[in-house]
């Protein structure tokens, strides 16, 4: 959590395609199977078009009892989603889990030689990233060492003797990523791009929201509950005893209820000019003293900061106060905690068990994933860009590329004409939103610039070990970024990924090698299929830039407000309806889409579907002109294109995930990504003749349209 924390920051404003992190269907030639004639529209069945036999579309996977008007997501996707209940080891199950497991066994087989590879050259790529998967996956090793090589860190934290000594501790721990109360970060300024500021944000939690802290529902006290016992049970693995177990456990349980009652929640997260209070070090350290900011700046390397950037000011305050009121031992108590269980994937199993039985609490899942899984994301997630150079050599085309990047600038050529036919904004914040449309910067596939680990030294010594020199190193290489000039090469995701982002600082939208795959982007598919996939996604993130937060920043990535007050009213207007149909769709009884959470979002959703579909109808013109557009498997394109929307997104997903996902993602459910955007839009509804009373047709007065 505090690593994604500090990575945003590092980004800016960024926002991502999904943060599931999971992806979708296979590479084999679907049967071809003839759509019911309700779904062929009466203007396609009249043509003379050429019927042809389709790829990267499986009618099979259709529920065809289901009218497309009535429920778009089962029509597209029952039969698969009868046929494709949740695995034991999952929370969710979608196409892009298939993409996931078909990427990470290319991305395993890699681990597997570098692992295996005794001639890689000392200091490079290859042998830190198989040195660091080969110890990741030695679990006898980590059985054996136990606590040896965590022993440093925590006689660090016993040795702990005053407020001084505390908060050194802390200064360290910040290093460490583990988690201690606030964030300490560089990151481009907000309102001034060009340069980099020092950030101060809230932190310090454990579990997945300050709700569940706070809240006095069944759900929240069943969460809590099973917190507790992984608290308990983890101080017991540290070799404390019953009772002192318990009590340290409902010490680090209280100190954190008190930092989420400090908490900003997350839908005033959203909001950049709360969360950009610039003042002086010193200010800060008058108003917050006991965080004894100035060393945790020279600890930092940041002496010669003058200025920090407070996301959350009333949060430290109260941070400040705790670590001056509350006694010295409940902290080292509470830094305990935070520093072992950040690690517990890389501790003995019976860590990895405990923390296990607590997240199966939150996400439902009845089986912990195996070993290789956990580990290839852990090296993935450490040492990103020295693996993602293994993997774009063996798993990435320049081809790929070349196409994707095709398809960017004819979505974004769609998004201009989008601008200057939209009639509810002026002039005048149309020639901002062209300039800051055409200012985008495209990163597609890798960086072009590769990190450099030369500093990182990595062995098969101990798994631990690595893990944490290996944040050590990523901490220190970004703070080492203030007072340097913008790195624009740099890159928030790494290349196997299978998502996508928009940077606002950096005014930039990336994707990465790993989601240019099907059912996103196929080759071999027609343009429809590939538009209503990886089209819709690129128009997702060039909307992010466009979305109620990505909107208050410039065509320079600054923090300014460049619109019209009349425009801004009307845009404001246009988004809460599309919040007030959200915030009606309830994945679960009694459980409701927080449609302010997830706004960004949505608004993507939209915003992409409706630039993607502009821009394939320009390419079937260029390509067949007045001509009869072929049926590909005796669907029109635009029908392909929506069921294209539609495999992306299908979906099973077991009740605790969707309940953990509604009170913490800013993306709505799968089904709600699906049908939402396709009720407000007259192509949906032409391309499968839905009649005004249809369940998928919103009344007129009632859709939603901003881009």
């Amino acid at each position: 959590m505090i690593r994604k924390t500090n990575l945003l920051l590092a980004l800016g404003a960024a926002s991502g395609l999904t943060l599931w992190g999971c992806a979708t269907s296979k590479t084999t030639n679907p049967t071809a199977v003839s759509a019911t004639p309700e779904a062929v529209s009466p203007t396609a069945m009249a043509t003379e078009a050429p019927v042809l036999k389709g790829v990267g579309l499986d009618m099979a996977n259709a529920d065809k009892s289901v009218s497309p008007c009535d429920n778009f997501f089962q029509y597209a996707s029952g039969t698969w989603l009868k046929n494709n209940p949740v695995p034991a080891a999952e929370s969710r199950w979608s196409s892009w889990n298939l993409l996931i497991n078909q990427n990470e066994a290319v991305m395993r087989q890699i681990l597997d030689e570098a692992a295996t590879s005794i001639s890689a050259p000392k200091g490079s790529n290859l042998q830190k990233v198989g040195d660091f998967y080969a110890s990741s996956m030695d679990s006898a090793a980590i059985e054996a060492a136990g606590l040896k090589y965590l022993k440093p860190e925590l006689d660090r934290l016993a040795a702990i003797k005053d407020l001084k000594g505390l908060q050194l501790a802390f200064s360290h721990q910040q290093m460490l990523r583990t988690g201690p109360v606030f964030g300490l970060s560089v990151g481009q300024d907000r309102k001034k791009s060009t340069e980099y500021a020092v950030y101060l944000n809230q932190g310090g939690l454990t579990m997945p929201d300050r709700d569940y802290y706070l809240k006095d529902d069944a759900r929240s006290k069943t969460v809590r509950a099973a917190y507790v016992t992984y608290l308990t049970n983890t101080f017991r693995q540290l070799g404390d005893n019953a009772a002192a177990a318990q009590k340290n456990a409902a010490t680090v349980l209280r100190l954190e209820t008190r930092l989420a009652k400090a908490s900003k929640d997350r839908v005033a997260m959203r909001d950049p000019y709360a969360n950009y209070n610039k003042m002086t070090v010193a200010e800060a350290a008058r108003q917050f003293p006991n965080l004894a900011l100035p060393v945790q700046m020279q600890q930092a390397g940041l002496a010669s900061a003058k200025e920090v950037i407070v996301g959350q000011p009333e949060f430290l305050k109260e941070a400040s106060t705790m670590l001056k009121t509350e006694p010295l031992g409940d902290w080292k108590t509470y830094l305990r905690w935070h520093l072992v269980s950040s690690v517990a994937g890389a501790l003995p199993r019976a860590f990895v068990e405990e923390n296990f039985r607590y997240n199966q609490v939150l996400s439902g899942a009845k089986q912990q994933q195996p070993r290789w899984k956990r580990m290839l994301r852990a090296t993935d997630g450490s040492l990103g860009e020295a693996f993602g150079q293994l993997y774009v050599d063996k798993a990435f085309s320049p081809e790929t590329k070349k196409k994707a990047l095709e398809m960017v600038n004819n979505i974004r050529e769609a998004m201009g004409e989008h601008i200057q036919q939209s009639d509810w904004m002026s002039a005048a914040t149309k020639v901002e939103a062209t300039k800051k449309l055409n200012a985008f910067v495209v990163k597609i596939g890798y960086p072009d610039q590769w990190k450099d680990y030369s500093g990182l030294a990595i062995s098969r010594e101990s798994y631990v070990k690595n893990v944490l020199t290996a944040r050590e190193w990523e901490s220190k290489d970004n703070l080492k970024r203030f007072g340097g000039p913008i790195r624009r090469g740099d890159w928030g995701m790494t290349p196997p990924t299978v998502n996508a982002y928009y940077n606002s600082s950096l005014n930039e939208i990336v994707f990465p090698a790993g989601i240019m795959q099907p059912p996103f982007f196929d080759p071999k598919a027609d343009d429809a299929v590939n538009y209503g996939g990886m089209g819709a996604v690129i128009g997702h993130e060039i909307t992010h830039g466009f979305d109620d937060r990505g909107r208050q920043s410039d065509a320079d990535g600054n923090l300014r407000d460049w619109w019209t007050k009349e425009d801004a009213e009307k845009f404001t207007q246009r988004a809460d309806m599309v919040g007030r149909q959200y915030s009606a769709f309830a994945p679960l009884d009694s459980v409701y889409v927080n449609g302010k959470l997830t706004m960004g979002e949505n608004l993507a959703d939209f915003g992409g579907l409706s630039l993607a579909y502009s821009a394939l109808q320009k390419q079937l013109q260029k390509q067949y002109g007045a001509n009869p557009r072929p049926l590909y498997d005796g669907l029109t394109p635009e029908q392909r294109f929506f069921l294209s929307w539609a495999q992306v997104w299908r979906t099973n997903a077991r009740p605790e995930y969707l309940r953990q996902q509604v009170l913490t993602d800013s993306h709505s459910p799968a089904q709600f990504r699906t049908n939402g955007p396709l009720m407000n839009m007259p192509e949906f509804f032409e391309a499968f003749g839905c009649k005004d009373d249809a369940k998928m047709v919103r009344a007129q007065n009632e859709r939603a349209k901003i881009w």
